[in-house]
């Protein structure tokens, strides 16, 4: 049973006080409220040079791979220790999301350019981390809007925090140790199910666009071993064999405008779980750069269009008869009368395509696909009747893991949610656990 709960269900303190800060709101009256450098002092900076190093990652001091980081730059670094909290105040508007501030639990170096601080009197640790986790989502983010995008100490210095009894601090953070390891387990146990559905999804595909869906179907050698037995009547050949022109979009840096030609980029067409192309939010470019790009190729309805850069192999089959531009991580493809555009999708959708796009990539990721190589890709192809029930059939499958999988994103949300509005509640005296 996933974990639930109400503030209704906990008690409140007798009394509250205003608390002078928009994020903590009234607190409990007997808590005091004091100015950050008033609780911690900056560290100053000691190298270490017998310390691996290490950096913040969501809130947790992780270890960074030493063999990637000249011994020059680790010699700059500064040490971090069990106990102390890292602040990374660098670029605070390129990342709204993570969390910033953690308390460390192991001794590491990292870069000169954050902030450790150190406990100037007697506090628990785990609780100021679950606060400081809140000021740092609520608070000190916004301290980087605008211009300014680094902070340093003496932006932080004058910030209010509460400090509860010590005896309350603890308590506090042993309620809330428990009650997030209970949510963070069920949000793991959904990650889990989404990797299995994903993975089961990916067979299903797999299987469908190398073998159908007749279990019963006769069945041949392929001739090529990664991809095995295909039905009778089935082919494989290079997709430029399949294709009338396989050409990238535009390669100059577009203008962007109010009104004009639609302009797709690579985020449009790879909404997950989208099955059409994103022309609600895309941009719009004037009409005398357009015709630049439809002097090579002239999108038309059916065409499939294939990111290449980035997001590597993500298909979406054109669905609209008006103009358009795309960008150069987008390429158009013109199939032949052989090939099913939705067939062609879902076949690229299988982990047949993935493997192919990597195969000789010194990369661990392949981040930019040639034309070459993709005019080189092989494709099962079956004949046109076959690969349009496959895709009608397929669209169904999609449609039942997609929903399955988009069942379990919801509730990990709102289990994040749960666990933020505890933490909350918890560590700003909304909630009375003791």
């Amino acid at each position: 049973m996933e974990p639930t709960i109400s503030k209704m269900s906990l008690p409140k303190y007798p009394a509250y006080k205003d608390s002078g800060e928009y994020w903590m709101a009234e607190i409990p009256a007997h808590w005091e409220i004091k100015k950050l450098k008033h609780l911690f002092h900056e560290k100053k900076k000691v190298t270490n040079h017998e310390l691996p190093c290490g950096s913040i990652s969501f809130g947790k001091v992780v270890y960074k791979d030493d063999e990637k980081i000249p011994e020059s730059t680790k010699a700059s670094y500064q040490e971090v220790l069990v106990g102390e909290y890292l602040v990374n105040p660098l670029n605070l508007n390129y990342d709204l999301i993570s969390l910033r501030i953690g308390l460390s639990n192991i001794n590491v170096v990292v870069s000169s350019g954050y902030i450790v601080l150190k406990n100037i009197v007697d506090i628990n640790k785990s609780y100021f981390n679950y606060l400081l986790h809140r000021y740092d989502v609520a608070y000190m983010k916004l301290l980087g809007s605008g211009v300014r995008q680094t902070i340093s100490f003496n932006h932080i210095a004058n910030s209010l925090l509460i400090s509860p009894p010590i005896e309350e601090q603890t308590a506090i953070a042993s309620f809330l140790d428990i009650k997030t390891a209970k949510i963070d387990q069920a949000i793991s146990l959904k990650e889990k199910m989404i990797a299995l559905l994903k993975e089961r999804k990916q067979i299903i595909i797999q299987n469908a666009v190398t073998k159908g869906l007749n279990p019963k179907a006769k069945m041949k050698d392929s001739g090529v071993e990664w991809i095995g037995e295909i039905p009778e009547g089935w082919e494989v050949s290079k997709l430029k064999y399949y294709t009338r022109q396989i050409v990238d979009g535009t390669h100059f840096t577009p203008t962007y405008t109010e009104s004009g030609i639609p302009f797709l980029r690579v985020t449009d067409i790879s909404k997950e779980f989208s099955t059409e192309i994103d022309w609600v939010n895309t941009k719009y470019i004037p009409e005398k750069e357009h015709l630049k790009l439809i002097e090579r190729a002239k999108p038309e309805k059916g065409d499939v269009l294939l990111s290449k850069n980035g997001t590597i192999g993500i298909t979406k089959v054109i669905d609209w008869e008006k103009e358009f531009s795309f960008f150069v991580s987008l390429c158009l493809i013109k199939l032949s009368k052989n090939l099913d555009p939705y067939f062609f999708c879902h076949f690229f959708d299988s982990p047949l395509v993935d493997k192919q796009i990597a195969y000789g990539s010194s990369r661990t990721s392949v981040t930019n696909l040639h034309l070459e190589k993709i005019k080189e890709l092989l494709v099962v192809v079956p004949p046109i009747d076959e690969q349009q029930f496959l895709s009608t059939e397929l669209i169904k499958i999609n449609s039942k893991y997609n929903s399955a999988i988009l069942k379990q994103q919801n509730q990990i949300e709102k289990l994040k949610e749960l666990k933020a509005t505890l933490i909350d509640g918890a560590v700003t005296g909304k909630i009375k656990v003791i």
